[in-house]
C-alpha cells in the first residue's frame, strides 16, 4: 500500500469533505480516505497495482474542486 496526500482548493464547508471522501472512496483500488477541511487535503492509502494518483486528481476535479500541486 502506498499512501498520498494532496491538496485541494475549493472545499468551504462539511458538505464538501463527505463530496470529496465519497468520489475518492469510489475510485478502485482505494482502501482508506481522510479528508480534512483544515488543512484542505485527502489522505488517500491505496494499491499502486491497481491505481495511480492521476485518478484521484481527476475524481477530485469532476467532483467541482481543484487539487494543488506542492
Amino acid at each position: 500500500m502506498q499512501t498520498r496526500v494532496l491538496k485541494i482548493a475549493g472545499m468551504s464547508c462539511d458538505g464538501c469533505v463527505s463530496s470529496v471522501t465519497t468520489v475518492l472512496e469510489a475510485v478502485e483500488g482505494v482502501s482508506s480516505v481522510k479528508v480534512t477541511l483544515q488543512p484542505a487535503e485527502a489522505k488517500i492509502e491505496f494499491d499502486s497495482d491497481k491505481v495511480q494518483v492521476d485518478a484521484f486528481r481527476q475524481a477530485i476535479e469532476d467532483a467541482g474542486f481543484d487539487v494543488i500541486d506542492k
